[in-house]
């Protein structure tokens, strides 16, 4: 979300993220159409086409501009989501998309109809997983009555856990969990407990956030954005973090956490 994906320098350093981030091991690359209309997924294919075999790229489908405001707006309905499949799929020059979420839930539309199109598609073989975004536990089981649901992608972090429930339900179901903002946009650096278990670790605050996030549970799979080599990198680095049982306790129980 964060690659700039204008023509000149800017997305030339886009290309060069995305590349590093496949030579360090990354096996999962998180975009979606509203990522600049499709933007962004035509930077990653031309930064990555022909995928690694190992590579998996997920995209998000379910909103779409407003005809009326020219502004986004979340769209489930049928037709538009087939079409926005479809799209998907020639930008990322695939036949069929391993994972693909539904961004947002449409409250204008039923959830049946939204979860059935996806099933529909891949029944046709353009979707292979379907993972869900922003969703309640709730919907999570609607959901599930459907179809098989491979992931969901709610925003959680050290310090936002208001979506316990939904990766508990993920947790037992083993289903892939990925939080989006995973490092609360920085701001966990400004807890002082954070940043001394960051301090004794020889670790950044963003490392400890997202070492945390790894040791919550085996589903979770963060999914940190960065427009900069050095801060993926930082970010990566964070996998070969150990917390101890202490330092796991302190961040459980940082003061005025959920």
């Amino acid at each position: 979300m964060h690659l700039p994906t204008e023509p000149g320098p800017a997305r030339e350093a886009s290309l060069a993220v995305a590349r590093r981030a496949v030579e360090l091991g990354v096996t999962l690359i998180d975009t979606a159409y509203m990522y600049g209309g499709g933007a962004n997924e035509e930077l990653l294919a031309e930064a990555l086409h022909p995928y690694p075999d190992e590579l998996l790229i997920t995209t998000k489908i379910g909103v779409a501009r407003s005809e009326a405001s020219g502004e986004w707006e979340l769209n489930g309905r049928p037709a538009v989501l087939r079409d926005q499949v479809d799209r998907a799929l020639r930008r990322l020059r695939v036949e069929r998309i391993e994972l693909l979420q539904l961004h947002r839930i449409d409250p204008g539309t039923p959830l049946a109809d939204q979860v059935g199109t996806l099933r529909d598609l891949r029944d046709e073989g353009k979707i292979a997983r379907i993972g869900l975004s922003e969703v309640t536990a709730g919907e999570l089981d609607q959901a599930r009555q459907i179809v098989e649901i491979a992931s969901v992608q709610n925003r959680y972090n050290l310090l936002d856990r208001e979506h316990d429930p939904v990766l508990e339900a993920c947790d037992a179901a083993g289903i892939a969990f990925l939080p989006w903002r995973p490092v609360a946009w920085g701001g966990s650096g400004a807890r002082a407990e954070v940043a001394a278990v960051a301090a004794e670790l020889d670790a950044t605050p963003t490392q400890v956030a997202l070492a945390w996030l790894l040791d919550r549970s085996p589903v979770v799979l963060p999914i940190p954005g960065t427009a900069r080599i050095d801060h993926l990198e930082e970010n990566l680095a964070a996998e070969r973090l150990h917390l101890t049982g202490a330092q796991r306790d302190r961040l459980d129980h940082l003061p005025g956490a959920p």
